[in-house]
């Protein structure tokens, strides 16, 4: 997928989900039931397959074309066609491939992507055909290809994303508060928000956004059942998020824009020091230093704000097409594309991090070395290990709308915190049954 200078992952990805679901029923057209493949990955690797990417070629050719050449040296007699997507209509082409049949023996997903292909019975399961390679990866990221209501993983975790948050130590500072402790719970924060606001006399807010399905996670909120039929952030926890958030508005402790918030105007907030804490990326430290030396020189790095002790993360994944002709070889080659040696040298050519066991230990995600892209690296490093993809992988870009609309009417007094979360999760039901 086409990575963004952003910590996070594209939020097309989410949209891409909604069209995969839309046009999967027809994929029973396809090459499914007798006409598939095998799910035994046991036999010998060989044979021709083709291996799809999302907008990476670009930018990364001889990275992938070195891979495709390493493993057909490593197993004579296979051939690997690689083949690149654009970013833009992604997900109209899997789904055209997946209802004629010509969808490539491994693919370059999301999760929310996957979800679609696993429940039309296109992806693999690697719980099945590959269980013994879990162990190498992150346990976090493992988990993050499975499907609420379904046994299994249907894609092998590849590379990783997070962002630590950037706070203001002198606005800190200037509200009576220690900047060298910034808040890392959610009561923390805000306490430290309404203070802010406070000792500003409302003129500084701490945050320029309001929560999405993320923070109800690190939150602690249930997001859904197990069984992936219902949501369920409209519990008292869920209530209790969004009062607080109400609470902050009212306060000035919240910025009066955040309704219409986008990263271009949180991060410009930030940038000008109308706003204590925003996500952000390396990228980000740069323009500080070259645009806004006086908040560069008081800059702060902490983990996420969050109440499980769990970072969120943003995964890409590379699936098996359970119609693979060649399972062994595609099998294969997916966990090559994955493995540790592979995820250390893509990350050193692009700002992502490995989802396998022990490469967050290497040095170049633990000692610094003075800079601005090294400070940043380190600090999300840390939380990676630990972290968890708490957006549902059944939660589309519709229901992402949903939650938005609710919650500003919450905040602007138009509904109360539980009639709003009551109506989303309505909403997000029927979309989800209409999915």
């Amino acid at each position: 997928m086409r990575i963004s200078r952003h910590p996070r992952i594209s939020r097309r990805a989410a949209a891409a989900a909604a069209a995969i679901a839309v046009l999967l029923p027809l994929s029973a057209c396809g090459e499914g039931g007798d006409g598939g493949g095998s799910t035994d990955a046991s036999g010998k690797i060989e044979g021709e397959i083709t291996f799809q990417t999302w907008n990476l070629k670009a930018n990364f050719k001889p990275y992938f074309e070195g891979v495709v050449d390493g493993f057909e040296k490593k197993y004579p007699g296979t051939k690997v066609n690689w083949v690149d997507q654009p970013g833009e209509g992604y997900a109209d082409k899997i789904s055209a491939d997946a209802a004629a049949g010509t969808l490539p023996d491994v693919v370059n997903v999301s999760p929310d992507l996957v979800a679609p292909l696993a429940k039309a019975g296109l992806a693999l399961d690697l719980d099945k055909a590959a269980g013994k390679y879990e162990k190498e990866y992150l346990p976090g990221a493992w988990k993050s290809h499975q499907i609420p209501g379904m046994e299994g993983t249907y894609a092998f975790p590849w590379y990783l994303n997070t962002g630590p948050l950037f706070y203001n130590k002198r606005l800190f500072k200037d509200a009576g508060l220690d900047a060298d402790k910034p808040p890392k719970t959610y009561d923390e924060l805000f306490d430290a928000a309404l203070q802010l606001s406070k000792k500003s006399k409302g003129k500084t807010a701490t945050l320029a956004n309001i929560p999405t399905i993320e923070d109800f996670g690190r939150y602690g909120v249930p997001l859904m059942d197990k069984e992936g039929t219902k949501f369920t952030f409209n519990g008292p926890k869920g209530v209790e998020l969004l009062k607080k958030y109400k609470e902050l508005y009212d306060a000035k402790a919240l910025d009066g824009q955040a309704l219409n918030a986008t990263p271009e105007s949180t991060g410009k907030k930030f940038l000008t020091e109308a706003v204590a804490m925003n996500p952000g990326s390396a990228l980000d430290l740069g323009k500080f230093k070259k645009e806004a030396p006086s908040l560069y020189k008081n800059i702060g790095i902490t983990p996420q704000i969050t109440n499980t002790g769990k970072d969120n993360m943003y995964v890409m994944g590379v699936m098996v097409n359970s119609r693979t002709k060649q399972t062994p070889a595609a099998v294969a080659f997916a966990h090559y594309v994955t493995d540790a040696a592979h995820q250390m040298s893509f990350a050193k050519k692009v700002a992502i991090f490995p989802s396998t066991k022990g490469s967050l230990d290497d040095p170049y995600f633990t000692k610094e070395d003075g800079t601005d892209d090294t400070r940043v690296r380190i600090a999300a490093a840390k939380s990676v290990k630990t972290a968890v993809n708490y957006t549902p992988v059944l939660f589309s870009e519709q229901m992402k709308i949903e939650l938005r609309n609710s919650v500003g009417k919450a905040l602007q007094g138009k509904e109360s915190p539980e009639e709003a979360l009551d109506n989303a999760v309505k909403n997000c039901d029927r979309l989800l049954r209409q999915s």
